[in-house]
């Protein structure tokens, strides 16, 4: 039989499955399936999740696809996080996880006792209790991002990234980075970059997930017509497995020669009798995961927030006369600050909220077939949190479209204010929620905040003086990343200039 006529029958039999369970109950309502192939061309590379919004709208809270049998539901939050004891599972992706080698990254892990041992050892150096230990080394990163923003305002994603992946390597390993062109920072890069544009998301769902609904298609001998992405998987995958090992040895040398900096690694990595392979196995993944899933998160919502203070100068303004009535212009601000700074908290919220770092979130996987609402959900079927349609919910958010901070200074009912607090649902849902999102929450938080105490920034000018509006557009399929935009980054003042000298010799 040829392999057009085992992909045929592999589809007819996945429909007539999936018609016999929805036999059972109806499935919820969706935009119309062409036969055989289903919704394939209802799907789209680039910015799915403002198609998604458009389903939200017409077909309600949870709107059922499917490509070829294979069901993809996009669902609000209310789904994910009440049932999430069987929404918590993640799928088998044949190319990310088999042939690429990300099954074991946080993010992928089947739900399970893998998935439980890798959570536990995230809590342990990362909870809510042991983030402030961290407080030091990220005031210190925060500051020479700054300076070398002042010096090259123009390549603020370069410093961005450097400021992300060095902070994490810090923390995660010990390892301290070499500049913006460092080893493992461009090892990171290159990795990050291959699983957010080529792996995860592959130009699209569809091809994504293609794989994985005809996963026969893995045995295909490489000179066959068609086989090329055989090739490309061997070599990401060594890629990232060089990711995976190159830091965690270095701890484990450093730990040898009694070298090493305190980190999540060498913290764990102390007590011997726990070192066992399968510790050590879970350790080195979970470590990697920490990188990539605050690397690009940071930059994301860090460009957000550039965008946000150019578009909107007025919110710049206020959240600096904040800053400078509560922490004065003689010192830059700390994390004992926060409390005292509700306006610029607002202003991160709302950062989150309208700039949506990820605005449909990585699918779940349901373990059974679930009735929500009246509608069969069938087991086995993708779910992504419709992140985005949340965000511009006019309901929650009034004039969503807009950048309006003041929106949290409201007073609302504790029900209400936890609906609407972005971070419930930008960082995932349930028991999948990011791993590395108390991390990021405080990094981001020291960014921004010492960022406006110390500089303007405002829109970029032509040759006459004249404001230039920024070009906006997003091609990453995973992130919501803006590509690199012009704008004005400049020090507020001389005296702002003298902190970061004075703050970088005491640091010296």
């Amino acid at each position: 039989m040829s392999l057009a006529a085992w992909v045929l029958a592999a589809v007819l039999v996945t429909l007539l499955v999936r018609r016999w369970k929805s036999s059972s109950g109806a499935l919820p309502p969706g935009p119309r399936p062409v036969p055989i192939l289903g919704n394939v061309l209802d799907l789209q590379a680039k910015e799915l999740w403002l198609v998604a919004e458009k389903w939200a709208k017409k077909f309600g809270d949870v709107a059922y696809l499917h490509v070829a049998g294979q069901g993809l539901v996009f669902a609000t939050m209310d789904l994910l996080d009440k049932k999430g004891s069987i929404y918590g599972d993640k799928p088998t992706l044949v190319m990310a996880g088999e042939l690429c080698g990300c099954d074991n990254m946080v993010a992928f892990t089947r739900y399970g006792d893998t998935s439980r041992r890798q959570r536990k050892l995230i809590n342990q150096a990362f909870g809510v209790q042991v983030i402030p230990a961290y407080h030091p080394l990220i005031e210190a990163e925060t500051l020479s991002f700054i300076r070398s923003l002042v010096a090259d305002p123009s390549n603020y994603i370069a410093h961005t990234r450097r400021y992300a992946g060095g902070m994490t390597l810090s923390v995660v390993y010990g390892y301290e980075a070499a500049g913006n062109n460092d080893k493992f920072l461009n090892l990171g890069e290159e990795c990050v970059d291959l699983l957010s544009n080529k792996i995860a998301s592959g130009g699209g769902i569809v091809r994504v997930f293609f794989l994985d609904i005809f996963p026969s298609l893995k045995r295909l001998p490489t000179w066959a017509p068609g086989s090329g992405f055989l090739i490309k998987a061997a070599q990401w995958k060594a890629k990232m497995d060089e990711f995976v090992d190159r830091p965690y040895e270095f701890v484990k040398a450093s730990l040898k020669s009694g070298t090493y900096v305190p980190s999540f690694c060498s913290m764990l990595l102390e007590d011997e009798k726990k070192c066992t392979p399968q510790f050590e196995f879970d350790l080195k993944q979970t470590a990697n995961s920490m990188y990539s899933a605050s690397m690009d998160t940071t930059i994301t919502v860090f460009c957000h927030f550039l965008l946000a203070m150019v578009l909107h100068p007025e919110v710049l303004i206020k959240a600096q006369k904040e800053i400078d009535s509560v922490v004065g212009t003689d010192r830059l601000p700390t994390f004992s600050d926060r409390a005292s700074l509700p306006f610029v908290d607002a202003v991160l919220s709302e950062v989150y909220r309208w700039g949506v770092p990820v605005p449909l979130s990585l699918p779940h996987r349901l373990m059974e077939d679930d009735v929500y609402r009246g509608m069969l959900i069938p087991k086995g079927s993708l779910i992504f949190g419709n992140v985005w349609a949340i965000t511009r919910d006019e309901t929650l958010f009034p004039n969503a479209s807009a950048f309006l901070p003041e929106r949290y200074l409201e007073k609302v009912e504790p029900a209400l204010a936890k609906k609407r607090d972005p971070r419930s649902y930008v960082f995932g849902f349930g028991r999948r929620r990011c791993p590395g999102v108390n991390l990021v929450e405080s990094s981001v938080w020291i960014l921004i905040t010492s960022v406006l105490a110390t500089l303007d920034i405002s829109k970029a000018k032509d040759s006459f003086g004249n404001p230039v509006e920024p070009k906006i557009d997003f091609n990453n399929s995973v992130f919501r990343m803006p590509d690199h935009f012009d704008c004005d980054i400049r020090p507020r003042s001389e005296q702002a200039l003298k902190l970061l000298r004075q703050a970088e010799a005491d640091r010296s």
